[in-house]
């Protein structure tokens, strides 16, 4: 080999070397390699359905490669009924909506264990579904939150499980408080694949009827008074 050659060879190797040793160590980096693939947003199997009594359809896409514990207990208690009628009973503006709780006063859950902690990198953006918890980290179990405008300094404390695609608006209309003074329901909740019927608005509540015109004693026809009575004895005076 000719000696420009040679130095032209080992100028390559020199500049090749530093990009072989970024490649390997993308590949080592934990968290990124081994990821699991999500489902489809089209998987019916991993769309929760919830149905407010505001006015409509949330789809919630779960998220079973990060968090598969949470996503099971989900689709477990959904498929019970539990989530039937449960309200919002803890709703900040600008921050979150939280429900899932039997008792509605933030210190419920269901008959089952606690879920373990599944902290993970998916971030507490807007449209994120999260489990809520008591302070101990695997206290998750029933509830849940979903986030109105992005809170990443929860990110990696809470398990995210899941995220709004569709029907966010209704989201956004849940009624606010601690508690609210009319608290926003779960009507029904369902898993697609469960192929659950279209949505329903609720019926509106039937009018409330005074019924029939009452006649209050010493009155006379409904909206009338009565005429005064001469004292006993007295004789009505004449025209």
């Amino acid at each position: 080999m000719r000696p420009f050659a040679r130095l032209f060879a080992f100028l390559l190797c020199l500049f090749a070397l530093p990009f072989a040793a970024t490649a390997a160590a993308a590949q080592a980096v934990p968290g990124v390699a081994e990821r699991a693939t999500p489902p489809a947003t089209t998987d019916k199997e991993n769309l929760w359905l919830i149905d407010l009594s505001d006015g409509g359809r949330v789809t919630i896409w779960l998220r079973p490669d990060v968090a598969p514990k949470m996503v099971e207990r989900v689709k477990t208690l959904t498929r019970q009924g539990f989530y039937n009628g449960l309200l919002f009973h803890r709703v900040i503006d600008g921050f979150m909506a939280q429900g899932g709780d039997p008792k509605g006063d933030g210190t419920g859950g269901s008959t089952l264990p606690n879920v373990a902690a599944e902290f993970n990198y998916l971030p507490h953006v807007r449209g994120a579904v999260s489990a809520a918890r008591a302070d101990a980290e695997n206290s998750a179990n029933s509830q849940f939150f979903i986030v109105f405008q992005p809170r990443l300094s929860l990110d990696k404390k809470y398990t995210v499980f899941g995220r709004v695609i569709d029907g966010m608006q209704y989201v956004d209309a849940i009624e606010r408080g601690e508690p609210p003074a009319n608290p926003t329901r779960i009507v029904r909740a369902y898993i697609a694949a469960d192929n659950p019927p279209p949505y329903t608005a609720a019926a509106a509540p039937a009018p409330v009827t005074l019924g029939a015109p009452v006649t209050l004693p010493g009155a006379g026809p409904a909206g009338t008074a009565a005429p005064k009575r001469a004292p006993a004895g007295a004789t009505p005076a004449r025209k």
